[in-house]
């Protein structure tokens, strides 16, 4: 495994299917009482948030204070970034704690990869711009393992805003190296060019929805259109919205959150024993706990890390 999770690339199926299990004994640990490991204790974790976030900068939060290290959270607002400091200065300025892990999430493609230029520390992405968002794509990828048992041969459609969407690119790389059929659909607008070469299929139109095992809906990203990507949301929502009548008895479905209710999926689909939008919620903490264990404390991590790290989940 890579010393930094940049991308879905960086990973192999040995290393995906390494992660989804280190998940599975952190989920055992979130049901004690006590929910604490000691595996990194004295280790500094640095969330370096550029963009709003609930799910994913919490998530890193609990995955960090769980695993007993210590955490820095700096979002730019109120920062000295807000007085002009750059990327660059920033992560030098972070580096004085000597962190053992730096979490970013920026709305710059390749920001991530040029911190870990700058840092000696493990850098994980959280969601670069449009580019990739890999710990989305593996906590996906447990909660539909655990729900199906079995990812090889499923079928799953990607449904809205493609174009707009790291987790979009970052989903198709990790659910065909899982085996699965991915399919993704949409405007022809809110398509990128080319996207096939990630080893996916393209539809335009709902037609054929219901070959599929599972419905990935995006959310429509209205922060990252610069222009009238779709006639109106009104007529996306009746092309392209996801609905009781669309979505099969035994279909399942998924989203990244947060849910525009009302535009890519009904009310009625968002609670309907289908949907696994609740459960990828729950899977984020423990995935990103694993994440944080296989760079800092498993097979990724550099021999300083691993040294006195224990091989299995133990109580604080």
């Amino acid at each position: 495994m890579h010393p930094h999770l940049l991308s879905v690339d960086d990973l192999s199926r040995d290393d995906i299917e390494r992660i989804l299990g280190r998940a599975e004994s952190f989920a055992e640990v979130s049901g004690r009482e006590i929910k604490k490991v000691p595996t990194l204790r004295g280790r500094t974790v640095i969330n370096l948030f550029y963009e709003a976030s609930t799910r994913t900068q919490s998530s890193f939060e609990l995955a960090a204070k769980r695993l007993s290290a210590d955490l820095i959270t700096l979002k730019a607002a109120g920062s000295a970034v807000d007085k002009g400091e750059s990327l660059k200065d920033t992560v030098q300025t972070l580096s004085a704690y000597d962190p053992a892990a730096i979490v970013i999430r920026t709305p710059h493609a390749g920001a991530a990869a040029l911190v870990a230029r700058w840092t000696s520390a493990a850098v994980i992405n959280a969601g670069d711009g449009k580019h990739e968002h890999p710990t989305q794509a593996l906590l996906d990828l447990y909660t539909l393992k655990r729900r199906t048992g079995s990812l090889e041969g499923l079928k799953v459609w990607i449904v809205g805003d493609v174009l707009h969407s790291r987790v979009a690119r970052s989903n198709i790389l990790a659910f065909t190296r899982m085996g699965c059929q991915v399919t993704v659909c949409g405007p022809p607008t809110l398509i990128p060019r080319g996207i096939e070469s990630l080893g996916c299929e393209v539809r335009y139109t709902l037609d054929e929805l219901g070959t599929a095992d599972v419905v990935y809906a995006l959310r429509m990203q209205h922060e990252r259109m610069a222009g009238a990507f779709v006639p109106s949301l009104r007529e996306y929502a009746a092309r392209y919205q996801i609905d009781g009548k669309r979505l099969g008895t035994n279909q399942l479905l998924m989203h990244p959150g947060p849910v525009n209710r009302g535009v890519e999926l009904a009310a009625e689909v968002i609670d309907s024993p289908q949907a696994l939008i609740a459960e990828q919620v729950e899977s984020g903490v423990v995935v990103r706990m694993a994440v944080l264990y296989e760079l800092l404390a498993g097979r990724g991590a550099p021999n300083g890390m691993r040294e006195g790290a224990e091989t299995e989940p133990q109580p604080a």
